[in-house]
């Protein structure tokens, strides 16, 4: 039986979501929580198995709750956001924080919880054998080195000898990514293409998000946006991302084809483009996440004889991902996510 608080500043969307648990098997709502400060104090006496919370709330808001949860009294916790900028962005800090993972809701209490409520039941059965002890860890600041070059990194590399970095996730990503992409140098001699299972406007934030705090430069990828060195570029909610070849050039193709495993943006499409585009030059990293999504993709780039990483179960937020890879023996490196950015610098390198 899972235990639940339910933190909300909205008496009616406390009984809305309270309604949603009980009428599932498996779940008990032990109690509700009306801001920030009532969730701490109820967390520290009655220690759920678990934590939804929203946002914005008087008093004390989520974001300052989940901090001090993280911090004193580690428990999973999904967020309860709005699907307005302001709530993407707030989301993203708070999975930054060491939130397990989020629902979005739109206007409108009553349509907004019927229209969450089974994604909201997934998740959090998924959050609640997430590697909490993980996301209580303060995310480890050492960037790696400089590559040294020969040429500067903004000239173009000979098109038969360009490399590029895949990257797929899913809960646990954003932490993940952050880990990641801020320790990667600013001259990295490759480009970087991302899938992070998430919804439209939250991708976005995201790539603001790792954009201001790293060197190299992320944004949310468009149709037809140019691979290249030094660029980071996130699959946008809502549409598959592929490469293509165009003369000298690689590109980035969106697509709406219908969703794979429940998921679009999906690993496997974006892998699997990069292993014919790229060849023996691909690297894929496949990180934390619930499912089997990128297993295929990795074992495509491995068939073209390129290099594979898997984030390892010790660090991993659910091994889902990692570990379908790792099973379809298609691995070439599994490395804590702290180790990450130095296997893949020297993968692009060697």
């Amino acid at each position: 039986m899972i235990r639940i608080l339910i933190v909300d500043d909205s008496a009616f969307m406390r009984k809305m979501l309270t309604d949603v648990f009980t009428g599932q098997d498996g779940f008990l709502v032990i109690d509700t929580a009306r801001n920030g400060k009532d969730a701490i104090d109820k967390v520290k006496r009655l220690k759920p198995d678990l934590v939804t919370m929203d946002v914005e709330m008087p008093i004390m808001d989520g974001m300052q709750a989940l901090e001090v949860i993280m911090q004193d009294f580690p428990t999973p916790v999904v967020m309860v956001s709005s699907l307005t900028q302001a709530g993407a962005d707030a989301t993203i800090r708070a999975l930054a924080l060491g939130a397990v993972d989020f629902v979005a809701k739109a206007a409108g209490p009553i349509s907004s919880v019927a229209a969450i409520s089974e994604e909201l039941i997934v998740k959090c059965r998924s959050a609640v054998r997430a590697n909490v002890t993980r996301l209580a860890l303060p995310i480890s600041k050492t960037v790696v080195s400089p590559v040294p070059l020969k040429t500067s990194v903004k000239t173009v590399p000979i098109f038969s000898n360009e490399r590029v970095i895949a990257i797929g996730t899913s809960t646990g990503g954003p932490r993940a990514l952050q880990e990641i992409i801020t320790k990667l140098p600013g001259n990295l001699p490759c480009g970087v293409v991302i899938v992070q299972h998430m919804p439209p406007g939250f991708t976005k934030s995201l790539a603001d998000r790792l954009n201001s705090i790293s060197s190299l430069t992320i944004k949310e990828a468009e149709n037809n946006d140019v691979i290249r060195p030094g660029l980071v570029l996130i699959a946008p909610g809502d549409y598959h991302m592929t490469v293509e070849t165009d003369g000298n050039k690689r590109l980035i193709k969106l697509n709406q084809s219908p969703p794979l495993a429940g998921h679009r943006p999906a690993v496997d499409p974006l892998f699997e483009s990069v292993a014919k585009t790229y060849g023996s030059n691909a690297t894929g990293v496949i990180l934390t996440g619930m499912g089997h999504d990128g297993a295929k993709g990795m074992q495509a780039i491995k068939q073209q004889h390129g290099f594979t990483i898997a984030e390892d179960q010790s660090t991993a937020v659910v091994f889902g991902m990692p570990k379908s890879a790792i099973e379809l023996g298609v691995i070439d490196k599994i490395a804590p996510i702290n180790n990450i950015a130095s296997e893949i610098v020297k993968s692009v390198t060697k």
